[in-house]
Order: C-alpha cells, then sequence, then structure tokens
C-alpha cells in the first residue's frame, strides 16, 4: 500500500497503473519466497539428521539396499551381541518397509567407518582353507605361491591352533587372521594338522565346508628330508639307522618315530575321511611343484574356486637351491626364493636302507593311492 501511495502523488496518472501492478507482483514473490522458506527449514528442524538410524533408514527406503551397503554414514547402533540393528518402531515411523535380519546380515560384517579412515580394509573370519599337512612335503611353498593371487590372504606363521591351542577359543583364532574382503578367501597353513588325531573332528566342528589342501612326497625321500632338517638344529642327534629301525637287520621300521609315522599317509587320511568328503581334500603332488609349480598351482586355484591367475609367468627355477622360485615383482628389487632351510642338501643313506624304507612304505602308498584315486609312482 505505501508503494502505491507514494506513486500516487509523484507519478502521472498514466504510470500510475503500470507501476502498482509491478509493485503488487513484486510483494507476491517476496511473500512466496518467505513461506517457501518456512516450510523447509521447519522439516529439516524436525529431522534428526544427526541420528544414524534414521540416516540409514532413509537410505533405505530411497534407494535400497545397495545404497546402504555402501553408504560410510549408515552406521546403526550396536545391539548386545555387537551386532548392528534397528527396531521395528523406528522402521514403521521412516515408512520403510525393512527386513531387520536383512540389515543385521548386511551390516555385521561390513568395516566400519573407523576401519575405513585408518586404513584396516574388510574382516577377520575364520579360515575358508586350511593347508594341513604334510611336514616336509612342500607346504610352504604352497602358501608362498598362492599368496601371490589377489583373492587370497594367509597368516604367514603356523598357528597350531587345532593341534596346540585349541583350549584358547575360535575367536583367539580368528585374531590371528588377516583381514578379508568378503570376496577374498582366508587362509593357514599348519602340516602337523595331518598327523593329529583331534584335527578332523576339531576343523569339521569349526565348519563342515572348509577346504583341506595336502602336499605329499615320497614317503622315504620326506623323512630323509625331515630328519635332515632336526639335525641341523640338533648336532647331536643319532644316526639315521638307529632311529628309522627297531631291528634293521630284520628290516623292522619303527613306527613309534614320528618322521617315519607321518608317510603312512593311507593311516591318516582315514581319519580325515571320517569327517570330510573326499572332494573336499585336494592333494598337492610334492614332486610335481618342484618340476611344474604352474600346474600344480593351477590345480590349486580350481580347487579353491579361483580364476587361474598364478601361471608360470610367476616362476623361475633356482638351479642352486633346485627348487622353483617367484619371478620379482615389481615392487622388490630381487626374486623371492624361500628361506635357507628350503632345497637343502640331504644326507647321504646308503641304498639298502633307502630299499627297506620303500618295502615299508610300500603297501601304506598302494592303499592311499586307492583311497585318493591317483597313482603317485613313488618308487
Amino acid at each position: 500500500m505505501a508503494c502505491i501511495l507514494l506513486y500516487s502523488r509523484v507519478a502521472p496518472s498514466s504510470y500510475r497503473h503500470t507501476r502498482t501492478c509491478i509493485c503488487i507482483f513484486s510483494l507476491s514473490l517476496s511473500l512466496s519466497y518467505i513461506c517457501y522458506c518456512l516450510l523447509f527449514s521447519s522439516d529439516a528442524i524436525m529431522q534428526k539428521p544427526s541420528d544414524p538410524t534414521q540416516n540409514c533408514l532413509r537410505l533405505r527406503s530411497d534407494g535400497g539396499k545397495k545404497l546402504q551397503q555402501k553408504s560410510l554414514y549408515c552406521t546403526l547402533p550396536l545391539n548386545a551381541r555387537g551386532t548392528r540393528e534397528i527396531s521395528l518402531h523406528e522402521a514403521n515411523q521412516s515408512n520403510a518397509s525393512v527386513n531387520l535380519n536383512t540389515v543385521r546380515n548386511n551390516t555385521s560384517d561390513r568395516p566400519t567407518t573407523n576401519n575405513m579412515g585408518s586404513g584396516k580394509f574388510g574382516n577377520k573370519k575364520l579360515p575358508n582353507a586350511i593347508i594341513v599337512g604334510v611336514k616336509k612335503g612342500g607346504t610352504r611353498a604352497v602358501l608362498e605361491f598362492i599368496r601371490i593371487h589377489p583373492d587370497v590372504r594367509a597368516v604367514g606363521t603356523e598357528t597350531h591352533f587345532f593341534d596346540r591351542n585349541y583350549d584358547r577359543g575360535l575367536d583367539w583364532y580368528r585374531c590371528l587372521m588377516p583381514r578379508t574382503m568378503e570376496s577374498q578367501i582366508t587362509m593357514e597353513k599348519t602340516p602337523s594338522y595331518f598327523v593329529t588325531r583331534e584335527t578332523p573332528r576339531r576343523i569339521s566342528a569349526m565348519s563342515r565346508d572348509t577346504k583341506l589342501i595336502v602336499v605329499v612326497r615320497d614317503p622315504v625321500t620326506r623323512v630323509i628330508s625331515d630328519y635332515t632338517q632336526t639335525l641341523s638344529k640338533t648336532p647331536d642327534l643319532p644316526s639315521f639307522q638307529d632311529l628309522a629301525f627297531q631291528n634293521q637287520s630284520l628290516g623292522l621300521v619303527d613306527t613309534s618315530w614320528n618322521a617315519i609315522r607321518i608317510g603312512m599317509y593311507a593311516l591318516h587320511l582315514e581319519n580325515w575321511l571320517r569327517y570330510f568328503p573326499l572332494s573336499q581334500i585336494h592333494f598337492v603332488n610334492g614332486e610335481r611343484l618342484i618340476t611344474d609349480p604352474a600346474g600344480e598351482l593351477a590345480r590349486v586355484q580350481d580347487f579353491l574356486g579361483l580364476k587361474r591367475i598364478v601361471t608360470d609367468k610367476h616362476f623361475y627355477f633356482n638351479r642352486t637351491k633346485g627348487f622353483p622360485c617367484l619371478k620379482k615383482p615389481e615392487s622388490s628389487s630381487s626374486p623371492r626364493c624361500l628361506g635357507k632351510s628350503k632345497g637343502r642338501t640331504h644326507i647321504q643313506i646308503d641304498h639298502d636302507t633307502i630299499e627297506q624304507l620303500r618295502d615299508f612304505y610300500r603297501p601304506y602308498n598302494v592303499k592311499f593311492y586307492e583311497m585318493v584315486g591317483h597313482d603317485f609312482r613313488w618308487e
């Protein structure tokens, strides 16, 4: 009205009508803008954006499951069991059809914002696959070779959980595992598992779906390698023949010596087959692992359901060690070979002793071939 009175006095009558319309139009726009601001600011004030539960519910209703899973800000409060969940009342308030079980499953194993910020990706999981044996068969080589694969994360040291530390519990065991993403496989290797009687039952109690890898080798060569390693640590060790035989002249082998007993593969496999089907156990040929590492690793990758990424381009044969090594990675200035204890020269054992051991192991080998459906030709 002030605008109209002003222009009625100072402006000619020909301009009054036009000016009046312009003034009214301007006032209408201003009033509309003020109403708009009041409406939206009150809506924002009524909401609680700092409430992470509401943020999560809004993401669920607006963008669905994928948006919620990928949002770093969708962090539900922890309940007493350490899982993230929402109440049915909160879900109804948001008008979102939220499945509580789905929310719990999708958030309990996801990295928290703090983990993402500190560079810790993934979660610690119980292993999907375990290299369970055998000692001096080539287990370290298999572990180091398969770790090249980007979808495999493994513990570097032997945990000995299922044979020596079982009383510490699965939570302790899980803490030893590396962090893995959902698509990655968690692995560990402890060669003594294969000959420990309680281990198959204990692993089965953890998960019947665990995949098992056994690296086997000519038992005669294996026992000599075992003795050579022990001798390097215990120089005053009795002779190989004294340990291997109760009476060598009669050909009586001492099966109480653990180094001899490990090579009786069929005996130990019977115990494993009580808890796991043969389809869940993969046998790596220790001899072929030396001559054709890429071929053996291809079969390991197939068994684990992995794409064949580790190939012959990753290996070269080290003539000094008599063993395959990994070629120089881009991030290193030198190739990666196994430790000094790998590829160690064996002590010399006379021919007659070797033949006596072959006679002893022959029936166990034949039975083992029949059990696994493969002839390893250890003669």
